[in-house]
C-alpha cells in the first residue's frame, strides 16, 4: 500500500489526505446523533406550554429531542407499569396522589441532588426525593361567568353550592374513577358530610339527595368542559386557577372561586422512570425543569405556578397569578394520599356502580 501512494502525484496525495480526515470527523459525528426522551404528561395546555417554551432551551443545551406521551395521569401510569421492565419513557408528570401509586409500585427512581432540587417548596419534595413537584395548584370551583352575571346569581362560596337546586342539570362533574379533580371535590363534600379521608360513608350516602341530581354529565376528563361552558350546558364544576386561567385566554367566560371550606392542593409531579435507557441525560432533565428558569417560562406562557419560589413573574399578569396563589394556599387543605390510595380501587368501584351507572 505504501508503494502504491508513493506513485501517487503530490497534488493527488493531498486530496486523498483530506478525503481520509473528514472520514475520521465524521465517525464522532455520527456517534454524537441526537437522543431522544419521552417524557409522559397531559396534553393540551401544559404540552404546548412546555414544548414550545421549556424544552427548546434543554434540547438546544444537550442536543436532544424531548417527546411529549400525551394523556391523563392515569393513562401514564398504566403506560409506564405496562413496560416496567423496559420503558419506553424517561421521565414522567403525574398528579401527586397519582405519583404517590407510581412510587410504590417502584416506577420512579431516586432524584440526585441538585440546586434546584434543594431551592423547591419543602412540601413540593417527596419522601427520599423520589419525586418533586414542578407545578402547583389547588383543585376548587370554576363557574360559568356568562350564565351567572344574565340570572344574577352571586359567586359560588361552598362546596355545597354544587347541591343548590337551581343548578339543576347544569353541574358538570369530573368522574372519580379517573379525575383527580372529582376526587378532590368528592373529599370535601365528604368531609362537610362528617367523612374523613379513610372513611366516605357520609359521602356516598347523601351524594343522591345532593349533589347527584344536579349533575348533567360525568366526565372522564376536563378537556370537555371548555365546550360546555362555551355552549352553556355547564354551570359550575371542580376546576384549578390555572386550568380556569388558560380557559379565559380562549376567550370563554369562566372564573375561578375558593370554597369557604378550603380548595384541595394538586400538585403536577415528576420522576425519572426506574430503568430507563437513559438514566444521566434523564436525570438532567429532570434537573432542568425544576430551575427557576424553566418555571419562568411555564409561569409565563402556560399559568402554571412554580414549585421554585425563586422563579421570576415577568409582567403584572404573572406577579397577581402568584398572589392570588398564596392567598388561596392560606385555606387550602392536603388530604392524606397514602389512605386515599390504599381504598381508592374499592372506591372507584362502587363509585361506577352507584354514581355513574
Amino acid at each position: 500500500m505504501k508503494h502504491q501512494l508513493s506513485n501517487i502525484n503530490p497534488a493527488a496525495r493531498s486530496l486523498l489526505s483530506l478525503a481520509v480526515a473528514a472520514v475520521a470527523l465524521a465517525a464522532p459525528l455520527a456517534n454524537a446523533q441526537t437522543k431522544t426522551l419521552y417524557i409522559g404528561m397531559n396534553g393540551g395546555v401544559m404540552e404546548k406550554t412546555w414544548t414550545e417554551h421549556v424544552f427548546p432551551a434543554f434540547e438546544k443545551a444537550n442536543n436532544v429531542k424531548v417527546v411529549v406521551v400525551p394523556g391523563t395521569s392515569s393513562d401514564i401510569l398504566a403506560k409506564a407499569q405496562a413496560n416496567k421492565d423496559k420503558p419506553q419513557m424517561h421521565v414522567m408528570f403525574l398528579d401527586d396522589g397519582v405519583m404517590v401509586r407510581a412510587i410504590g409500585f417502584g416506577l420512579c427512581e431516586k432524584m440526585k441532588p441538585s440546586p434546584a432540587l434543594s431551592e423547591v417548596f419543602p412540601t413540593a419534595r417527596f419522601k427520599g426525593d423520589m419525586a418533586t413537584g414542578v407545578t402547583m395548584g389547588m383543585t376548587g370551583l370554576a363557574y360559568n361567568k356568562k350564565m351567572f352575571s344574565e340570572k344574577g346569581w352571586a359567586a359560588p362560596t361552598s362546596w355545597l353550592d354544587l347541591a343548590d337546586p337551581k343548578f339543576k342539570g347544569k353541574v358538570v362533574f369530573q368522574s372519580l374513577s379517573s379525575s383527580t379533580f372529582g376526587l378532590h371535590g368528592f373529599l370535601m363534600f365528604n368531609r362537610i358530610k362528617g367523612g374523613t379521608d379513610t372513611n366516605v360513608e357520609p359521602g356516598f350516602n347523601a351524594w343522591k339527595s345532593s349533589i347527584g341530581p344536579n349533575v348533567l354529565e360525568y366526565i372522564p376528563s376536563s378537556a370537555k368542559l371548555s365546550e360546555m361552558l362555551q355552549t352553556g350546558e355547564a354551570a359550575i364544576a371542580p376546576l384549578t386557577p390555572t386550568s380556569v386561567a388558560s380557559l379565559q385566554e380562549k376567550g370563554i367566560s369562566v372564573e375561578y372561586a375558593q370554597p369557604k371550606e378550603g380548595s384541595v392542593v394538586l400538585m403536577v409531579a415528576e420522576c425519572v422512570i426506574a430503568n430507563n435507557s437513559e438514566p444521566a441525560l434523564a436525570q438532567k432533565l429532570a434537573e432542568y425543569l425544576l430551575t427557576a428558569d424553566a418555571q419562568a417560562a411555564g409561569l409565563q406562557h402556560g399559568n402554571q405556578i412554580p414549585s421554585n419560589p425563586k422563579a421570576p413573574a415577568v409582567g403584572d399578569d404573572a406577579k397577581l397569578k402568584l398572589k392570588q396563589f398564596g392567598d388561596y394556599m392560606k385555606t387550602a387543605v392536603v388530604v392524606d394520599w397514602n389512605a386515599i390510595n390504599e381504598n381508592r380501587p374499592a372506591w372507584n368501584a362502587r363509585w361506577n356502580r352507584t354514581i355513574e351507572r
